[in-house]
């Protein structure tokens, strides 16, 4: 009998390995997604909650907080972009008088590379070197690769709506049910409640600090980027230090999005100082605040020394693209509260074979 209910258990968690994997397979597309409703449902709970307390009607509430996390994230968006675009239009519209009176951007990109040319000649023999006929041949190779990428930046925004919907559409169900949510998950878990707690705190609080910090790096890469602009006399500081921190959300790429393509303007339009110094004062100044900042601010909240919060952030990013900015240190967290729990039950444990040792000698 034993041993057929040992046999039993054995099928029955075998069974349950192998959904679970199936279940993984099936989810995993929408994992991302998911996670970043949990954040925003984080995020946005102290403002749920008090609108849940005006507004008694559960579906209403839930509606209303996830209208009002949409309109948070979209409007300022949309107003950046459209100002972004009539900006980029005056600049475009800008270089191309330029262009129009020194024969073009190709035969201005052409007069520096035979500058450059004409000064290596002094030292090395380039006369087998048709550089005309290599950035030409160049050109012709880029710009059939951005045809090439067409296709694939619309799939790409495809799948941006489809990850936006799954989003907003998750989170109205945690801001509805969250609360039945978590007492099922506070059933299965076989933690005390204090222990629980615990966890959940450490994630939440984590979450937080992770949202602190990259709300930190963004003022002052857009502050620092926007004083850049005024010092050297370029149009509308203000406008491209709000694009430099939206852009401070985007890993790898961030704010040079900004001050790099800005540089390059200056310096293909014969301003080759200020050209330079943009381009040491973003990639020295500007590009390392967030190397320095989000660590601090997130080992500050977490309690935490800035090299593993930054090795967490790194990894994060490596791993799970822009949601690893949250994930990386949440693991962090969960990996610190967990090693917690486990030295307090071991010495829990270890208290009571002493008691009952003492008990049994006398």
């Amino acid at each position: 009998m034993n041993q057929r209910r040992r046999a039993t258990i054995i099928f029955l968690l075998a069974l349950s390995a192998v959904t679970l994997w199936f279940c993984y397979l099936i989810a995993r597309p929408f994992l991302k997604p998911v996670f970043f409703a949990v954040v925003l449902a984080i995020v946005f709970h102290p403002l749920h909650a008090r609108l849940h307390r005006l507004i008694r009607n559960a579906n209403a509430a839930a509606l209303l907080s996830t209208l009002s996390a949409l309109l948070t994230i979209t409007v300022p968006a949309f107003l950046l972009g459209a100002a972004l675009r009539r900006e980029l239009t005056a600049v475009y519209q800008s270089l191309s008088a330029s262009n129009a009176q020194d024969g073009g951007f190709i035969a201005r990109v052409l007069q520096l590379i035979e500058k450059a040319r004409m000064w290596l000649g002094q030292y090395i023999d380039l006369s087998q070197v048709d550089l005309r006929a290599e950035l030409l041949d160049r050109l012709q190779q880029l710009s059939a690769f951005l045809l090439s990428q067409v296709a694939g930046v619309a799939g790409g925004v495809t799948s941006f709506m489809i990850a936006a919907i799954i989003t907003f559409f998750t989170l109205f169900y945690l801001f509805r049910d969250g609360r039945a949510l978590w007492r099922r998950l506070a059933a299965i878990v076989p933690l005390n409640p204090a222990q629980l707690e615990k966890l959940t705190t450490g994630v939440s609080r984590t979450i937080t600090a992770s949202m602190y910090g990259g709300l930190a790096v963004a003022i002052a890469q857009g502050l620092l980027l926007g004083l850049a602009f005024r010092v050297l006399g370029l149009p509308s500081p203000v406008l491209w230090g709000m694009t430099t921190a939206i852009f401070s959300f985007v890993p790898i790429i961030g704010s040079g999005a900004v001050w790099l393509p800005a540089a390059i303007i200056l310096l293909l339009n014969g301003h080759p100082v200020k050209g330079l110094i943009l381009l040491g004062w973003g990639a020295g100044v500007v590009g390392m605040a967030d190397n320095v900042i989000r660590p601090l601010v997130i080992s500050e909240q977490m309690r935490f020394h800035p090299l593993y919060v930054f090795f967490a952030l790194l990894g994060g990013v490596q791993a799970f693209g822009v949601i690893g900015l949250f994930i990386g240190p949440v693991a962090l967290a969960l990996a610190q509260a967990l090693f917690s729990l486990i030295r307090e039950e071991t010495q829990a444990q270890t208290d009571r074979t002493e008691e009952e040792r003492v008990v049994a000698n006398v």
